[in-house]
């Protein structure tokens, strides 16, 4: 008999992947959200998963290092960007422009640039030209965010719009 108040009753689930080049903040952003707080990193080898509450949804983020590649069935991708390296950012723009043919599904993708505290940054808006988010947008609900893994500034606005996005184009009901 668990009918519809055994649905209601059940917590929300949502995957989130984690990806970008190394060095952008994956792992210090994965454990903010977990921790709350900075953790001493190295390169992540495979792949960390971590379950993170957040507003009455079990949040499963992978956060996929070197090797670890893609898993499927995820939510929502989270592409992260060190916005302190210029050098590096036509790299990223092509990780990204890959990883997102790769999906055959419209997933939800936030493009974050990190490191925002850190004199010298290229800002969101710019980041998301770079990022061809107009290429995207043509298969993907996507947004641009600016914030901070270490302070842990913008990571709940990146969340909240995750989370929001993906209940509305999905069978997820809003509480």
């Amino acid at each position: 008999m668990g009918g519809v108040c055994g649905k209601i009753n059940q917590k929300r689930q949502m995957k989130i992947m984690l990806l970008g080049l190394d060095g952008g903040g994956k792992t210090t952003i994965l454990y903010q959200l977990k921790l709350g707080q900075v953790v001493t990193t190295i390169p992540t080898i495979g792949m960390n998963v971590e379950t993170v509450e957040y507003n009455k949804v079990d949040l499963e983020i992978s956060d996929v290092g070197k090797g670890g590649g893609m898993r499927p069935g995820a939510d929502a991708v989270v592409f992260v960007v060190d916005s302190t390296d210029k050098e590096r950012i036509e790299e990223s723009r092509k990780l990204l422009r890959n990883i997102v043919k790769q999906f055959p599904r419209e997933e939800v993708v936030a493009i974050v640039a990190n490191k925002q505290d850190v004199s010298g940054a290229m800002i969101p808006e710019a980041i998301a030209e770079i990022m061809f988010m107009e290429f995207i947008y043509t298969r993907h609900e996507c947004q641009a965010f600016g914030i901070s893994a270490t302070t842990g500034e913008g990571l709940y606005k990146v969340l909240d719009w995750v989370v929001n996005t993906v209940s509305a184009k999905s069978k997820y009901v809003r509480l």
